[in-house]
């Protein structure tokens, strides 16, 4: 096997990674949005219209779209297999 192939077989194509991102990054944007809308929902029905349920939602919506997108990384880069 030549140097070359080597180094194509270990770095993933760019269209791939750029698929995944892609993914990722419109993930995160949904979930954050989610987050939103049952923040300002939870405000304006359970806390008098604080803020406090706004950002909550958000930083919960950017927290799962984090690790959805981490597992997705790590599944194609083999690091979350566990053989018991």
């Amino acid at each position: 096997m030549s140097e070359k192939s080597k180094v194509q077989t270990l770095m993933p194509n760019k269209s791939i990674l750029n698929d995944k991102w892609d993914v990722v990054l419109s993930n995160m944007l949904v979930k954050t949005g989610l987050g939103l809308g049952v923040g300002v929902v939870g405000s304006v029905l359970f806390f008098k219209r604080r803020a406090f349920p706004v950002w909550l939602g958000i930083g919960f919506g950017l927290g799962r779209g984090y690790a959805e997108g981490d597992a997705i990384f790590r599944s194609a880069a083999g690091l979350r297999t566990v053989k018991a």
